[in-house]
């Protein structure tokens, strides 16, 4: 459970640096493509809570685990 919390909040950091890095790379010559180029970037950068808001839960039941073999 922990490495599963530790691996989403890595993907969050890599969606965050993946969507400037697309933002970047995919920027084009005219106004529509330097649009979707915006477009995209939001559209991955906004996996990064996602995979914040899934890694919180997954790491408080890996320690409310870990706490409940401590108390037997």
């Amino acid at each position: 459970m922990e490495l599963i919390a530790l691996v989403l909040a890595a993907l969050g950091f890599i969606s965050i640096v993946g969507s400037i890095f697309i933002w970047n790379i995919k920027k084009g010559e005219t106004y529509e493509e330097k649009a979707h180029a915006e477009r995209f970037g939001i559209f991955i950068g906004l996996w990064a809570p996602t995979f914040f808001a899934l890694a919180v839960p997954v790491s408080y039941t890996h320690l409310r685990a870990h706490e409940t073999k401590a108390n037997l």
